[in-house]
C-alpha cells in the first residue's frame, strides 16, 4: 500500500499529506482476495540480536516452511532504512527495533505496521575508550558519544539519558556513526564512548580495548527491555495469515533453541554472519555478546510505551503517543497454545498496553506530561517528525534543504548504520 508514495500524482506532497491520501483511498476500496503467494520477502540485519532470522535464513527453515512460495531475504544496515523498505511495499515480514517501529507507527497514524512478535531483549553496552578518563555514566556528559544511526533505538536511549539524567542542556555531542566504522574512530580518539548493541559492543572491547561502562539493561526496570521484533504489515497479515503463522513457527522453535543453549549454535550463527557480511568476528566476541542478549518470542510493550514517550519528548514525534493497533500477537499465541510455554513471561510485561514504566531508571524530564498536541509541522514541534533522518548530527531538514520531494525519492534509500 505504501509504495503508492511513489505514485507520479502524489509528488510534490508534503509526505504525511500523501500518506492521508493512500490510506483514504484504500479504505474506499473492497478488498480483493488474493491466491497464493509466489514470494515472501524478509528483511533482517546481520546482526547477534536478530539471530532467530540468521539462522532460519542460513538454516533453510524458513524457505522450506513457505514452499512452493520463494523466500527472498534483504539484509539491511539499520531500522529506519527496513521501515521505508517496509511502507513502500519491498518487503513483507522483519525484524526491527523498536524505535524505528515507533516512527512507523506514528508516520502511518497506527496504520501501516504490526508488531507480531518479539525477538531479543537486553543485549546493549555502553563501552568508553581506553584513557578517555570515562569511568561511569555521568562521566558521558559532555563526551563524544557514537550510537548506531540517527533515531534508531540507542540512539534514543541515549539522547534521553543525556537530557533526562545528565540535564545536559543539548545532546549536539551524541554522533551517529556506524557501528563498523566505530572501532577505527575510536582507536583514533574520535569519538570517546558508545551506545552499541551487541555484537558491536563486544568487538569495541576486542578491536579497540574498550572498557564496559554499564549494560543498558541496568538502567531498566527489570533489567528487561525489548531489543528487537518481528513486524508486519496489516495488509501482509490479513491476507496471508497462513504464510505469517508458518514464519512464525520457525521464529519460535529458533528462539527455543537459542534459550536452552546459545552455545551450541555460535559455530553456525558465526558462519552465518560471515556469509552475510564477509568478515569474521575476532575471536570471543559472539560467546561474550551473546550472554548479554535474551531471545524471546514476547514483545515488551512497557518498552515500546517509554521509548514512545522519549520520542515525545525529544521531538521526534508531534503527537503524544499512541500504541493503538500497533501489536497484533494472535498468531503466535495461538501457536504457543499449541507447544509447551518455553519460559515464562520476563518480570514486568504484565502491564497493560501504552503504560510506562513508572521506576524507570534513565530519569523522567520535568516537561515530559504535554496534555495536548504539539504544533503543526512548520513550527518547533513538527520539525523532527515523520522523517527521522532529516536531521542527521543536529541538523533539521530546513537547515539541510532537504525537501519532502528528496525525502520521496529517498525513501528506500541505503543507510549506513547497524543498529535497531
Amino acid at each position: 500500500m505504501w509504495a503508492g508514495l511513489h505514485h507520479p500524482l502524489l509528488r510534490g506532497l508534503p509526505f504525511a499529506t500523501a500518506a492521508m491520501l493512500i490510506l483514504l483511498s484504500v479504505s474506499c476500496q473492497k478488498r480483493v482476495a488474493r491466491g497464493p503467494l509466489k514470494e515472501v520477502r524478509l528483511g533482517y540485519f546481520a546482526n547477534l540480536t536478530h539471530a532467530q532470522a540468521v539462522l532460519g535464513v542460513s538454516s533453510g527453515e524458513f524457505a522450506q516452511a513457505i514452499a512452493p512460495a520463494q523466500l527472498r531475504t534483504q539484509v539491511f544496515n539499520a531500522g529506519p532504512s527496513l521501515i521505508e523498505a517496509l511502507l513502500a511495499g519491498e518487503i513483507d515480514i522483519a525484524y526491527v527495533g523498536p524505535g524505528p517501529a515507533l516512527n512507523a507507527q506514528a508516520k502511518t497514524n497506527g496504520l501501516g505496521i504490526r508488531v507480531i512478535a518479539g525477538a531479543a531483549s537486553n543485549g546493549v553496552i555502553i563501552v568508553a575508550r581506553p584513557g578517555s578518563g570515562i569511568h561511569t555514566m555521568a562521566d558521558l556528559k559532555g563526551r563524544r558519544l557514537a550510537t548506531p544511526q540517527h533515531g534508531n533505538t540507542q540512539d534514543l536511549a541515549a539522547r534521553h539519558y543525556l537530557s533526562a539524567v545528565l540535564h545536559q542542556e543539548n545532546e549536539d555531542n551524541i554522533l551517529p556513526i556506524s557501528n563498523a566504522e566505530q572501532s577505527g574512530m575510536m582507536s583514533r580518539g574520535q569519538i570517546d564512548a558508545s551506545w552499541a548493541p551487541e555484537p558491536w559492543g563486544s568487538f569495541l572491547v576486542a578491536q579497540a580495548g574498550a572498557q564496559v561502562i554499564a549494560e543498558e539493561k541496568d538502567l531498566w526496570p527489570d533489567k528487561q527491555f525489548s531489543l528487537t521484533v518481528v513486524i508486519t504489515t496489516p495488509d501482509f497479515l490479513a491476507d496471508h495469515p497462513d504464510v505469517v503463522q508458518k514464519m512464525l513457527e520457525v521464529h519460535r522453535n529458533w528462539t527455543r533453541r537459542l534459550k536452552q543453549d546459545p552455545q551450541k549454535y555460535l559455530p553456525q550463527l558465526d558462519a552465518a554472519l560471515f556469509s552475510l557480511t564477509g568478515k569474521r568476528l575476532p575471536k570471543g566476541v559472539l560467546q561474550s555478546a551473546i550472554a548479554r542478549v535474551q531471545f524471546t518470542d514476547e514483545p515488551s510493550q512497557q518498552t515500546f510505551a517509554t521509548l514512545a514517550n522519549w520520542s515525545y519528548e525529544l521531538e521526534f514525534t508531534i503527537q503524544p503517543p499512541n500504541l493503538a493497533g500497533l501489536f497484533d500477537t494472535a498468531i503466535l499465541h495461538k501457536l504457543e497454545k499449541g507447544a509447551p510455554a518455553f519460559l515464562p513471561l520476563p518480570p514486568g510485561e504484565g502491564r497493560g498496553e501504552g503504560e510506562v514504566a513508572k521506576d524507570f531508571h534513565l530519569g523522567k524530564r520535568a516537561n515530559s506530561t504535554k496534555p495536548s498536541p504539539r504544533p503543526s509541522p512548520g513550527g518547533r514541534g513538527g520539525r523532527r517528525a515523520l522523517v527521522v533522518e532529516d536531521r542527521q548530527h543536529g541538523r533539521d531538514a530546513r537547515a539541510t534543504g532537504r525537501t519532502d520531494r528528496d525525502r520521496q525519492k529517498e525513501i528506500v534509500r541505503a543507510s549506513s548504520g547497524s543498529g535497531h
